[in-house]
């Protein structure tokens, strides 16, 4: 479990070591050395020394501890910082000693500051839930089996089993707004409403509980307006008002690195997207762009900016190159920023023959594509607008055989080259970076 040596972890420790004697099990005592404090080097030893001290007493209890190596950097909330790296460590150490979960000595008092901070920096309902009583994340089970015993309970247990503690001095400093709330607000609110911390910690669970339920409508209302290729702008204006904000969040989530995109970009979209207007959002890694009545996340190179022409994503023009297509996999094409996915057929595909002598080069104002058998050869202009294929799909390699195009990013395979016999061949799809 994680464990600073502070009255609330040490009591939490210590009930944890006494309930694992009995059922067999060990504890690893995990200590993270912030060097935020000038007595941070006296607060380890003093973890160090204590879970010896109990080791020697029978107690099935390891220490392991590490020292972080970063530092806050300018502009950055001290707070914030000390929780991401914290947790981060926390981490790596669990998984170096072969443990799944961690416990966190958070209580009741420690809901209740959370909901309210989180109020006071206008946080939506997800950041209202607080902390959840357990949680799994990147093969770690975070737990909280104090969160609804109120801090004086912990402080009773502590006072009985006569544990020593550390007091932290960055406690005192009421530049950080949790020592704030706790040396000004706290005593006063208590003091006016003796049950502010289990009313404020009970809100908490209402919000996770309405949060759970606004997740839930967001992915039934997502199977119905978004797919892989995008979100559908005219279906998601037709959900109520507020249902909007919360299929939006879902969707922006699994395409951004799995993170909440912030309100106000939220909210900027709610306000602009138009089913008949196509615009472009920039977001980490990429773009938000709108087009005929599609949202689609793209990525693009680091280099990329989203001032960019129409063409957006498009590279300087590489030189023709030879290339084999015949090998299932992945064919990285480093020049035009992308990679040929090969798949082996039966029929329907590329003749091998074909696919083993392909030429990259850049579009040509001659260029036919022939969308289906019996359809006309059209230029890659027409066919790019009838199949709705935005600018920015339209960047990669027109892969050609003996100088005419057999595949074309964004409109697949010509009908003329593919084979109409049952013979080996191969499919291509191209993914841009």
């Amino acid at each position: 479990m994680a464990f600073s040596g502070g009255r609330d972890s040490t009591a939490l420790l210590h009930a944890t070591a006494r309930s694992a004697l009995a059922l067999g099990i060990g504890v690893v005592a995990l200590h993270v050395h912030h060097g935020l404090s000038a007595a941070a080097d006296a607060w380890l030893r003093h973890c160090e020394t204590l879970c010896a001290r109990w080791t020697r007493r029978g107690l099935p209890v390891r220490f392991a501890a590490t020292r972080l190596a970063t530092r806050p950097g300018r502009g950055d909330s001290v707070e914030a910082w000390a929780r991401r790296e914290r947790y981060r460590a926390l981490r790596a150490m669990a998984l170096e000693q072969g443990a799944e979960l961690v416990l966190l000595a958070h209580h009741r008092r420690d809901q209740a500051e959370t909901f309210v901070l989180q109020a006071l920096r206008a946080g939506g309902v997800a950041a209202l839930s607080a902390m959840p009583a357990s949680a799994r994340r990147e093969g770690i089970t975070w737990a909280r089996p104090w969160l609804s015993h109120p801090a004086e309970s912990v402080a009773a247990y502590a006072r009985r089993h006569r544990l020593p503690h550390v007091e932290d001095d960055t406690n005192a400093d009421l530049h950080l707004a949790r020592n704030r709330l706790r040396a000004r607000v706290w005593p006063a609110l208590l003091d006016a409403f003796p049950e502010a911390e289990a009313a404020l910690a009970c809100a908490a669970a209402q919000a996770r509980t309405a949060t759970f339920a606004m997740q839930e409508w967001a992915g039934i209302d997502l199977a119905a307006i978004a797919s892989e290729r995008g979100f559908d702008i005219a279906a998601w204006r037709a959900l109520p008002d507020a249902r909007r904000a919360p299929a939006l969040q879902a969707w922006l989530r699994a395409r951004i690195g799995g993170k909440a995109a912030s309100r106000s970009l939220v909210d900027r979209l709610v306000a602009e997207l138009d089913p008949g207007k196509p615009r472009r959002w920039q977001v980490p890694g990429g773009e938000l762009r709108s087009y005929r009545g599609e949202l689609r996340h793209v990525v693009l190179a680091p280099s990329m900016t989203s001032d960019t022409s129409a063409n957006a994503g498009a590279v300087a023009t590489p030189a023709p190159a030879c290339i084999d297509l015949r090998k299932a996999g992945v064919h990285r094409v480093p020049a035009w920023r992308g990679a040929f996915v090969v798949e082996r057929l039966a029929a329907g595909g590329l003749p091998m023959s074909m696919a083993a002598s392909l030429e990259l080069r850049s579009r040509r104002p001659d260029d036919r594509f022939q969308a289906g058998p019996g359809r006309p050869p059209r230029s890659l202009k027409l066919q790019y607008q009838a199949a709705g294929v935005p600018a920015w799909l339209r960047a990669g390699p027109i892969v050609s055989h003996q100088g005419v195009p057999v595949f074309v990013p964004g409109l697949g395979a010509d009908a003329r080259a593919v084979s109409a016999r049952r013979a080996p061949c191969v499919g291509i799809t191209w993914q841009p970076d």
